[in-house]
C-alpha cells in the first residue's frame, strides 16, 4: 500500500512521513523528491522549474514505488506535495493500474500557521527552502478545492507530526 502525504510546502510531510513509517509495521519512507533529483542530474539542460513538470518522473515515482513493494512489500509512505490534479491524476491510475492501493492525505493548516512554520524551519535539509514555500502557498490554496474531494484532509494546525502520524496510522489500520 501507498500512503500519500500531501499538503503545501512546508506542512510538515516528510517529519510526520518519518514519524507514520515508526508506527506503521513494515512501513518505510520513500521520498519521490530523489526521482526528481536524479533525473535532473541526468537532464540538467532541460530543468523546467519543478521535476513534477516531467512524464517521467511521474511515471518513475509509479514504478519505482511498486518495484519496491514487490521486493520488501509493507507499505510506502511517500511524503510529496501534487499541487496538479492532471498529475494526480496520472500518479494515481498508475497505481492503480499496477494495483497497488493507495490512501492520499493532505496535511493542511491555515495559512497563518503555515507563515508561522515555513518562518521557524531553520532545520539544515530546509535551508533556503523558505522563499520556494511561500512563493506555492497561492498554488496550494487553488489546488484546495480538487484536494478536499480526493483525499483525507488533517487539520494539523492544533497538531504535532506525531499527533498527525497516529490520526494517520488510526485512519489506514482501523
Amino acid at each position: 500500500m501507498i500512503v500519500w502525504l500531501g499538503g503545501t510546502y512546508g506542512a510538515g510531510k516528510t517529519t510526520t512521513a518519518r514519524e507514520l513509517a515508526g508506527i506503521l509495521p513494515g512501513a518505510r519512507v520513500f521520498d519521490s523528491e530523489e526521482v526528481g533529483a536524479l533525473l535532473r542530474g541526468i537532464l540538467r539542460d532541460e530543468w523546467p522549474g519543478n521535476f513534477q513538470h516531467w512524464p517521467m518522473w511521474r511515471g518513475l515515482v509509479v514504478e519505482t514505488a511498486r518495484q519496491v513493494l514487490a521486493y520488501a512489500g509493507g507499505t510506502l509512505v511517500v511524503p510529496q506535495t501534487v499541487l496538479s490534479e492532471e498529475y494526480w491524476d496520472e500518479i494515481e491510475a498508475g497505481f492503480l493500474a499496477a494495483g497497488t492501493p493507495v490512501r492520499h492525505f493532505v496535511l493542511h493548516a491555515d495559512e497563518e500557521t503555515l507563515r508561522a512554520r515555513i518562518a521557524g524551519d531553520d532545520k539544515p535539509e530546509s535551508a533556503g527552502a523558505g522563499p520556494w514555500r511561500l512563493a506555492h502557498l497561492d498554488d496550494y490554496a487553488r489546488a484546495l478545492g480538487w484536494l478536499r474531494e480526493r483525499a483525507t484532509v488533517i487539520d494539523t494546525a492544533h497538531l504535532t507530526p506525531e499527533g498527525a502520524a497516529a490520526r494517520i496510522a488510526r485512519t489506514v489500520t482501523g
